[in-house]
């Protein structure tokens, strides 16, 4: 069997050495005689599988004790309409800065719930570029500010954390989630789909300050409560237990690869790589994003003309690299280079991408 390098957004490439192991471990976990998912969650061999994940995912991104962790189901996107529910008050201002699609995806799942007012928005310029903060326009007694760390369709990152003084900050880190080192005591919230950097749809990981679960929220089903989820350390329902399980091996890989550290390292060679060809292509290729906020994770690019969109498609199938057709919010191209693409693969894609104006240019 030969594996192709897989540039999708997500769900998105694993580390191959984790689903080796998962592939060992599937029909009988640690001797057990039965498999991790068809155990209860509840019981022994399961608990030290959730004990581990939680005790390596603080160590691999430095959660101070005073945050708890959860480990749900449901996405980002259901964290989305939670965060008003749980932490602002009926008819208090929630302010959200827009720099790509999933902002806007955050501020609409919000916006039944809460007086959601858009602080700040680069949309007027097709969200190449994040607004400067000076411009913020924040309201009084907001409940909290939400930002997207990094906007996997339209390839725009936030390089540092914005100062929103005493208000919470709460963001979305599910594509730049452990890419590189990050001070979780500047958050209010951060929460992430796992299915990115962290490991396999389905589980998604909420990182809370612990003072704000005493904020009373809104009217809400114990089910939507966090503070309900962190009482019954993220099983007050079965949780998914095998994407729970992966997401535990494949944060123990990146502990073992170096941490968080060594992958922003991996992040900055690896996106070099492929902004190099871009900028050095003459116009063949073109990124449109301010350089200054460029993603280090999704690398959205277009061909000088759209006829050869589909040949680069079909050709770059046929060399093994997969799944760089853009979102069709975008159009174009798109490379996904989470923590999991070995620097190979972002080689050969740029190698390819040089052969390929060579023969078409």
């Amino acid at each position: 069997m030969s594996r192709v390098h897989n540039f999708a957004a997500g769900p998105a490439a694993l580390p191959e050495s984790v689903l080796r192991q998962a592939q060992e471990e599937m029909l009988d976990w640690h001797g057990v005689g039965a498999s991790i998912v068809e155990l209860s969650h509840r019981g022994p061999e399961f608990i030290q599988v959730a004990t581990e994940a939680e005790a390596d995912l603080r160590r691999l991104l430095s959660i101070p004790d005073n945050y708890a962790v959860l480990f749900l189901g449901g996405g980002a996107t259901t964290v989305q309409a939670l965060l008003p529910l749980n932490f602002a008050a009926p008819g208090q201002a929630a302010d959200y800065v827009l720099s790509g699609h999933w902002g806007k995806t955050a501020i609409k799942q919000a916006r039944p719930y809460v007086a959601a007012h858009v602080a700040a928005t680069s949309e007027a310029d097709g969200f190449r570029t994040i607004p400067a903060r000076e411009g913020w326009q924040l309201s009084k007694d907001a409940a909290y500010v939400h930002i997207t760390a990094n906007e996997t369709i339209h390839g725009v990152e936030f390089r540092d954390t914005p100062d929103v003084g005493d208000v919470p900050l709460f963001a979305d880190f599910s594509s730049s989630i452990a890419s590189e080192p990050i001070d979780v005591s500047r958050y209010g919230v951060i929460y992430a789909g796992a299915q990115k950097n962290l490991g396999p749809v389905g589980v998604t990981v909420v990182i809370i300050r612990r003072d704000l679960l005493e904020r009373a929220g809104q009217p809400r089903a114990d089910i939507l409560d966090y503070r309900s989820h962190v009482k019954g350390e993220s099983m007050l329902n079965t949780p998914p237990s095998w994407n729970w399980y992966l997401l535990g091996l494949t944060v123990k890989w990146m502990l073992a690869e170096g941490g968080v550290d060594e992958f922003a390292r991996r992040s900055a060679r690896k996106s070099g790589l492929l902004y190099d060809v871009i900028d050095n292509s003459g116009g063949f290729y073109r990124n449109e994003v301010d350089k200054a906020v460029r993603s280090r994770m999704n690398v959205p690019f277009f061909l000088h003309d759209d006829a050869l969109d589909k040949p680069f498609l079909k050709e770059a199938a046929e060399v093994g690299l997969i799944s760089l057709k853009g979102h069709r919010a975008l159009g174009g191209m798109r490379a996904s280079i989470y923590n999991a693409m070995p620097e190979a693969g972002v080689q050969a894609l740029a190698d390819f991408m040089r052969d390929f104006q060579r023969r078409h240019g």
